[in-house]
């Protein structure tokens, strides 16, 4: 399918953003194996919390530190019992398994993607 051409208007209107993931725990009751996910997206915006089925390639133990992008300008969502805040963004392998977004170096929490 092709993708159907945007405006930089509309992309403007999305806000990525870069956290570092505090904590990491199982979301046995999600419907798709996923972790609970919070982040820190630096002071201007602050702690927000992510479901994330990245259950494949990531152990919550590998995930606390790690930087990640996510959108942090959509509606919060309600996954089950857990209210998802931000989209953490990924994108996928061969076999259609997420693989997160990341800066490739160090960079503060908050910054905005451009």
């Amino acid at each position: 399918m092709k993708p159907s051409p945007a405006t930089m208007a509309e992309f403007d209107r999305i806000d990525i953003r870069v956290g570092t993931i505090l904590d990491a725990q199982p979301f046995p009751e999600a419907r798709k194996p996923a972790w609970k996910l919070t982040i820190d997206f630096g002071p201007e915006i602050g702690t927000r919390r992510s479901s994330a089925q990245i259950t494949v390639h990531y152990r919550p133990d590998q995930l606390i530190g790690r930087q990640v992008m996510a959108v942090v300008n959509f509606p919060p969502r309600q996954i089950g019992p857990f209210v998802s805040e931000v989209l953490t963004l990924g994108a996928p392998d061969e076999d259609g398994e997420v693989v997160l977004l990341r800066p490739d170096l160090r960079v503060p929490n908050g910054g905005r993607m451009f």
